[in-house]
C-alpha cells in the first residue's frame, strides 16, 4: 500500500476504533501478569529496527531471548533475519502490499499471538493508530506505547497499560530503551518513566554484520571486471522512493558529485544503490554520470545481506536520512549521512564512523510525531542548501583516512 493510503485508513478507521475499543477496555477492566513473553511491534521502517537493538536486548536479559518475538511488515522482515536479536520463528510478518491481505494477515498474526500467550506487547510506532489496535486486540495483559496525554498529538484511544510520554530531546534509540524498560514497572504513576535518561545511555554494542567469503568474492565481481582494482570504492544512494519525498537531494547533484569522486580519484568505482522501485531513477542517475564500467548501479539487484557485504567493502556512502543510513552501522563503511526535514539529533547513526550534514533550517524539522511525519512543505530548502562542494569533503575527509572518532557534523 502506498504511504497516503496508509495515512487515510490509519485516520478514518483508527479513530473510530480506537474510540470504540477505549470504551471496551474501560467497561472489561484490567489484569496484569508480569513480562514473560514480550512482542516488539514496529511495523515500518527497517532502519529503526536497527536503533532498537538496544531495547530488544534489555528485554532479552530480563525473560530471554526465546520468549522475544517482533511483528513487522513482509517488506520489513529482512533486517531482523541479519540482526539475529529474536529466534526467526518468532518473528511475525504482515504483508502490506494490498489492502485485502493486510487485513487477514493482521487478523491471523492476532490469534496467532494469542496462541502463543504473548503477555506484553511493546509498541514501538510513533502514535500509529493501527499498532495500539494491534496491541490491544493481541490479549497482552501489558501494553507499553507512546500516550498524548493533554498534548495535540494524533489521538489513539486510551489502550496502552504502560503509557509513555514522548520526549522530543530524547533519541529514538533511547525512546525505544525507554519502552522496553516501562514493561518492567508498575504502571502507578503517569507519565512514565521518570527517572534520567541517562539511566539508557549505555546502550548495548549494535552488531556487527560479517559476510562469508564467498559473499565478498561475488560482491567484488558485481562491483569490477575480473583481475580489475577499484580504490576507493564509493557508493551513492540517491533513495529516489516516494515514502518521504522532502529527504532527496537532487539526483543532478549526485551525479555531479560522482563525476568529482572519479576525476579526483583515476582509480575509484562507484555503486549507485537502491530498492527495486528505484531501479529505472539509479540506471538514469549512471547513465547521467557517464563514468562507463567504472560506474554500476545495484539498486533492485541486491538482498539485505548482498547490500550489507557491498558496505563492508566500500570505503564511503553518500546517503539521505533513510534505512541505509543505519544498515551500514553495521559495516566498517565511513557513512555521510545528509539531514533536511529530520534531525541528526532523534535520528542520527549510531555509529562513530559517520559524518552528518545538517544546515538546521529554522523550519526543520517539519516531519515529526508531532504533525504525524506529513509536512506542509513542498520546497525542501534544508536539502538543496547542501552544496555538492561540502559532500565532496566530507566523501575526501573520510577517504583521507581521517575517520573521526564520534559523529562529526557540518
Amino acid at each position: 500500500m502506498q504511504t497516503g493510503t496508509i495515512r487515510v485508513l490509519d485516520y478514518w478507521l483508527g479513530i473510530p476504533l480506537c474510540a470504540m475499543l477505549t470504551v471496551v477496555r474501560r467497561i472489561g477492566g484490567q489484569r496484569r501478569t508480569p513480562p514473560q513473553r514480550i512482542l516488539f511491534l514496529k511495523f515500518i521502517e527497517q532502519g529503526a529496527t536497527v536503533l532498537a537493538q538496544d531495547a530488544i536486548a534489555r528485554a532479552a536479559a530480563r525473560v530471554g531471548r526465546d520468549n522475544l518475538f517482533c511483528c513487522v511488515f513482509e517488506s520489513n522482515r529482512a533486517i531482523l533475519d541479519v540482526l539475529g536479536a529474536v529466534p526467526a520463528a518468532n518473528v511475525l510478518t504482515i504483508r502490506d502490499r494490498r489492502l485485502v491481505t493486510f487485513v487477514l494477515d493482521f487478523l491471523r498474526t492476532i490469534a496467532v499471538m494469542r496462541s502463543r500467550r504473548i503477555d506484553t506487547v511493546i509498541d514501538m510506532e510513533f502514535f500509529s493508530r493501527a499498532s495500539a489496535i494491534f496491541s490491544f486486540l493481541s490479549g497482552a495483559t501489558t501494553r507499553v506505547g507512546l500516550h498524548r496525554f493533554t498534548g495535540e498529538l494524533p489521538y489513539r484511544g486510551d489502550l496502552m497499560t504502560h503509557r509513555i510520554q514522548y520526549s522530543p530531546h530524547a533519541h529514538i534509540s533511547q525512546q525505544y530503551a525507554l519502552l522496553a524498560e516501562a514493561a518492567f514497572l508498575e504502571p502507578t504513576d503517569e507519565p512514565l518513566l521518570k527517572f534520567p535518561l541517562r539511566n539508557v545511555a549505555e546502550a548495548a554494542p549494535l552488531s556487527r554484520f560479517t559476510p562469508t567469503e564467498a559473499e565478498l568474492a561475488a560482491t567484488r565481481a558485481r562491483l569490477m571486471p575480473p583481475g580489475a582494482t577499484a580504490s576507493p570504492i564509493v557508493l551513492l544512494n540517491p533513495n529516489a522512493s516516494d515514502l518521504l519525498p522532502l529527504r532527496k537531494w537532487q539526483g543532478a547533484r549526485f551525479a555531479e558529485l560522482a563525476r568529482r569522486i572519479l576525476g579526483a580519484y583515476p582509480h575509484a568505482r562507484i555503486g549507485v544503490t537502491g530498492a527495486p522501485a528505484e531501479q529505472a531513477a539509479a540506471e538514469q542517475l549512471c547513465r547521467d554520470i557517464d563514468g562507463g564500467q567504472r560506474v554500476v548501479s545495484l539498486a533492485g539487484r541486491t538482498s539485505l545481506r548482498e547490500l550489507l557485504t557491498l558496505y563492508t567493502l566500500a570505503d564511503v556512502l553518500v546517503t539521505n536520512d533513510s534505512g541505509p543510513a543505519h544498515f551500514a552501522s553495521l559495516t566498517p563503511v565511513h557513512t555521510v549521512v545528509m539531514f533536511g526535514p529530520e534531525t541528526p539529533q532523534l535520528f542520527g547513526s549510531l555509529a562513530p564512523s559517520t559524518t552528518i550534514i545538517w544546515k538546521e533550517l529554522a523550519c526543520s524539522p517539519c516531519v515529526s510525531v508531532f504533525n504525524h511525519r506529513l509536512s506542509p512543505c513542498r520546497n525542501n530548502v534544508c536539502m538543496q542548501a547542501i552544496t555538492v562542494d561540502e559532500v565532496f569533503a566530507a566523501v575526501s575527509a573520510a577517504l583521507s583516512g581521517r575517520r573521526p572518532s564520534a559523529p562529526t557534523q557540518h
